[in-house]
């Protein structure tokens, strides 16, 4: 006889929050993270757990599993989307940890838009790999046993997607009062129309990378150049929407501007700042990818 329900379901619940973080920086959805977490909860309950000792990597064996085949079917569904693709965005709540401490830090950049984006280009199995050794520390042993692969296979596989990843990712760190002061300044000059002040924000060679699945209007196309980008984003101050309720929130580990319609989340801009610049925007305004932000 197993334990009682009462003691799976606690059990269950006590390592949700690392199935979720898992699936999320899996997929960059938190509708499908939530999706596959909640199957892992009916495969954990239905299943015969007599021989489940350690229930740890057994939850995180059948999420990363799970992840893997949504995110195989992910793949075939992005080529069909329509302008580029960004990451849902999420907000980040790193528990108890000081906004300083190293572990804060390696969590918000592992959940970062930058890094997410990075990772899409990861092939499924390199994304697992990487996920469940560089944002939460696992033995190669146990990711070796959570995707039935030899531990030579997985480290071959880590040390690909970090290479790739590093190449990738922003080459910069900013210190995180810097970057929401900039942000706020930033915010502030892109609500406000000033022409003049966006474009001392920005740098010469910035992108701006509109993600709305061609559910809302956004650019099809990644804008480029302080010019263009800063007279794109004036003409959006001077859209009517943009002028509802807007808030100043952490999502994906750095501060970003939600704005409102209705009471509903209707666009979010997020910036990566290098040597004092906006180096890179990013405004997502498909209606589909805000089920994390429910609780704004």
């Amino acid at each position: 006889m197993g334990p009682p329900a009462d003691a799976l379901t606690e059990l269950f619940e006590e390592h949700r929050p690392m199935l979720l973080g898992v699936a999320y920086r899996m997929l960059g959805r938190a509708a499908d993270a939530e999706d596959v977490v909640q199957e892992a909860w009916l495969r954990w309950t239905a299943g015969d757990r007599a021989a489940v000792r350690e229930p740890r990597a057994f939850l995180v064996r059948i999420t990363t599993r799970l992840a893997i085949d949504r995110l195989r079917l992910a793949h075939t569904r992005r080529e069909t989307y329509v302008g580029p693709w960004l990451p849902e965005p999420v907000v980040t709540d790193f528990g108890p940890a000081a906004p300083d401490t190293a572990e804060r830090a390696l969590l918000a950049d592992s959940v970062s838009l930058a890094v997410l984006v990075v990772l899409e280009s990861l092939s499924p199995l390199e994304r697992a790999v990487f996920v469940l050794r560089e944002a939460f520390g696992f033995p190669y042993g146990e990711i070796a046993t959570a995707l039935d692969r030899s531990e030579a296979a997985v480290r071959q596989l880590a040390g690909r997607a970090r290479r790739h990843v590093d190449e990738g990712r922003p080459r910069y760190d900013v210190d995180p009062a810097e970057r929401r002061d900039l942000t706020e300044r930033f915010l502030a000059a892109a609500a406000g129309g000033d022409l003049g002040e966006l474009l001392a924000l920005l740098a010469p060679d910035v992108r701006l990378v509109g993600d709305s699945g061609g559910r809302a209007k956004a650019p099809l196309r990644v804008i480029e150049t302080a010019d263009k980008v800063g007279r794109f984003l004036n003409a959006v101050a001077g859209d009517e929407n943009f002028r509802h309720e807007r808030r100043v929130v952490e999502l994906n580990g750095a501060p970003a501007l939600v704005a409102f319609v209705d009471g509903r989340p209707d666009t979010v801009i997020q910036i990566e700042v290098r040597d004092g610049r906006v180096q890179t925007v990013h405004i997502i305004r498909n209606p589909d990818k805000f089920h994390g932000l429910k609780d704004v």
